[in-house]
């Protein structure tokens, strides 16, 4: 039986949440630690070669359900593939308790608490945009600057050139000149 511990940021810039994730994964008694700094909605290679890492009665350690899965949905479906292929999951910080499912309580626990997470998660989204509806009603949130300029779009087109080299003329995406013309994309 071996722990293998995977760690995981959202960001680049996260240098030392990554490297104490690391660190108690080691604590813990990790063998290896796949770690990598990508949003968790991208590609995760690090995840991908860590889950085809373990084998029949390794650990798999993490810090908290968050670095490993998306939502509870991806988490219970990592979880259910672990147990299938006879591999434990233990995760080091749930309210300053381990949880390790290799015990039907356990596992039990991982449910809900991945549920809480994610309704908690839902909850602060939705005071987010609650906030933001206020400010931009207050005039105090006016969004982002424009990356492109409308007329400049226009100037071009009326030259006769296409969607695709006014994109590139002006440094833009496609999408955003499809946007000022109002035409389908192509």
């Amino acid at each position: 039986m071996a722990i293998i511990g995977y760690a995981r940021t959202s960001t680049t810039d996260q240098v030392a949440g990554l490297e104490a994730q690391v660190r108690d994964l080691t604590a813990a008694g990790s063998e290896r630690v796949f770690n990598e700094r990508v949003s968790s909605v991208a590609t995760r290679p690090q995840l991908r070669e860590c889950l085809a890492y373990l084998r029949d009665g390794d650990v798999l350690a993490v810090t908290k359900p968050d670095r490993l899965a998306r939502s509870t949905a991806d988490l219970l479906s990592i979880h259910a593939d672990l147990t299938k292929r006879g591999v434990g999951l233990l995760i080091l910080s749930m309210g300053g308790e381990r949880l390790d499912t290799r015990n039907p309580t356990a596992t039990l626990m991982l449910t809900i608490l991945a549920g809480v997470a994610t309704w908690e998660r839902e909850i602060m989204l939705e005071r987010q945009r609650e906030g933001i509806e206020k400010a931009k009603e207050d005039g105090k949130y006016l969004g982002r600057k424009a990356t492109i300029d409308p007329a400049k779009v226009l100037a071009l087109k009326a030259q006769g050139l296409g969607p695709a080299v006014i994109a590139k003329r002006l440094g833009v995406a496609r999408s955003s000149v499809y946007r000022v013309l109002g035409v389908p994309k192509e």
